[in-house]
């Protein structure tokens, strides 16, 4: 057969079976409990309910974090597991997205389960799991074992290279990977990307050693050019080490976009210890910021360049580390592509507050250090608002990049946290949606929405890059509608790069 025809044949959504470990279904297995299928793979490992614990155990053994969700305060515990089991949220939620980035099993919004973390156990049914019992979870399928399956490795053969080397001739998309941090990068740039389509800043905000700095400056509302300094000294060596695993590679280095609440104590932990009079004098202060600080709705609230306009000295220090290090890195010969991106606008005059923010901040590194650095300023688009005004915000900026995950959420008027928990499932399973749109690419109304956007902005300057790198940008069905309506780039986790170089073949040939 042809190459054409070969590529045609295989399902480009079974190819993460040939990068992660699979369970022996010739074994007999004992399924206790079925949740939403998050991040693909299987392993095996003793319950945890604790990220502190699982963060000082995982070296020595193999862990399975339980939680009832996970919060960005839990990432040192999810980096050491061999995997990741919660009782609520979604396909996008915590959990998902940072499990799928590093490429460990997980699986979420398992309702059957109940979890008592005071008390170290997990219920199913009639059945009582302590902390250290072993299960087996299936991030494939959802399933959740009991005790210890059989696990089969894989690695990638030389006939899915050769396959895939074939796809690269054809597709017209280039594909890029979502990642945050060096060794992601790497993972990412051996399973065939070319660049870097998300890096996502807040994610290394959230080290244990940083995340008092960042709080500081919250309790303090951004005062303080000290501060500044700890950060920016720690957020250029971060992107020193990226540049040098890209070398000459582009990268899009999302500017901050969380919630300020991520960064903050959990407001019902920090209650909880105050009913019991367990509370520090720190953590009553921190409480009292967190009730201020406290939001109806988050993810629409007080984040990304809204908080850049507010507390400028931010965007202002992450545009100074990111030059600081593409000026370094270019002196060790690494021809660093900075693209460096606005999240969550909605407005015009929003970017060109936070552009001249930046910019002023860049010439003041160029001045000082003698050196330039190519780069250029883009926007998030993930509101329905920046779809529809597109032509106006492509005459401030160099490039565009779809969040298909808060456009989804914007525009259906969904929850993404909650949704998927309480009533999505039921959707799907009865028809009322043919899909979950979080998972597979609504192409009638985010769809839409995002062919206005295209066409608006190349209205304006026909040449514009423009992307996605919502969690879509690795799924099949969403890229091919990607290639219909001429998007250049799609980005998704580094473990789906090889379906997103298959699929985008599978686009052309169509």
């Amino acid at each position: 057969i042809s190459k054409e025809e070969a590529i045609r044949r295989v399902d480009a959504n079974s190819l993460h079976q040939l990068l992660h470990k699979q369970i022996d279904e010739r074994k007999e297995l004992q399924i206790i409990a079925t949740g939403l299928p998050a991040s693909p793979g299987a392993a095996v490992g003793k319950i945890c309910f604790s990220a502190d614990e699982a963060a000082e155990r995982g070296s020595e053994e193999k862990i399975i974090l339980v939680r009832e969700e996970t919060t960005p305060d839990d990432i040192h515990g999810v980096v050491k597991s061999q995997g990741v089991l919660t009782s609520r949220g979604g396909l996008t939620s915590h959990a998902a997205v940072v499990s799928r980035g590093l490429g460990i099993p997980c699986i979420v919004g398992c309702s059957n389960i109940r979890i008592d973390e005071e008390n170290e156990e997990m219920r199913v049914g009639n059945m009582t799991f302590k902390a250290g019992d072993v299960i087996t979870i299936d991030g494939s399928t959802g399933r959740v074992i009991k005790g210890e399956a059989k696990l089969i490795d894989v690695t990638i053969i030389e006939e899915l290279e050769l396959l895939l080397s074939w796809a690269d001739e054809i597709r017209k998309m280039k594909v890029y990977a979502n990642a945050d941090l060096p060794k992601d990068v790497q993972k990412a740039m051996e399973l065939g990307a070319e660049g870097i389509g998300l890096c996502r800043t807040e994610h290394m905000f959230l080290h244990p050693l940083r995340l008092p700095i960042v709080r500081k400056i919250i309790v303090e509302g951004g005062k303080g050019k000290d501060i500044y300094k700890q950060l920016l000294e720690m957020q250029k060596k971060d992107f020193l080490e990226i540049f040098k695993v890209l070398k000459d590679k582009p990268i899009v280095i999302r500017l901050l976009d969380a919630p300020m609440h991520e960064f903050l104590p959990n407001y019902e932990e920090l209650m909880k210890k105050k009913i019991r009079r367990k509370i520090r004098e720190e953590e009553k202060r921190l409480l009292e910021i967190v009730k201020k600080m406290r939001e109806t709705n988050p993810m629409l609230g007080y984040r990304g360049a809204r908080v850049a306009i507010l507390m400028p000295e931010i965007y202002r220090m992450q545009a100074r580390a990111i030059m600081e290090a593409a000026i370094e890195a270019k002196e060790e010969g690494c021809d660093v592509k900075p693209y460096i991106e606005i999240p969550i606008v909605s407005e015009v005059n929003e970017i060109k507050e936070v552009k001249k923010q930046i910019i002023d901040e860049i010439e003041k590194v160029f001045y000082e250090k003698g050196r330039k650095v190519e780069y250029k300023i883009g926007a998030m688009i993930e509101l329905p608002r920046a779809c529809l005004t597109a032509d106006e915000i492509a005459k401030e900026i160099d490039f565009m990049s779809f969040g298909t995950n808060d456009l989804t959420q914007t525009t259906f008027g969904f929850s993404r946290d909650d949704a998927e928990e309480k009533f999505l499932r039921y959707y799907v399973e009865n028809g009322i949606l043919r899909e979950d749109p979080f998972a597979v690419l609504d192409e009638k109304g985010v769809g839409m929405l995002m062919k206005i956007a295209v066409e608006k902005a190349r209205s304006i300057k026909k040449d514009m890059e423009i992307g996605i790198c919502g969690e879509h940008g690795g799924e099949p069905k969403s890229i091919r509608f990607c290639h219909s309506i001429g998007l250049d780039v799609v980005s998704c986790s580094p473990y789906r790069v090889v379906i997103a170089r298959l699929a985008s073949a599978q686009a052309v040939l169509e």
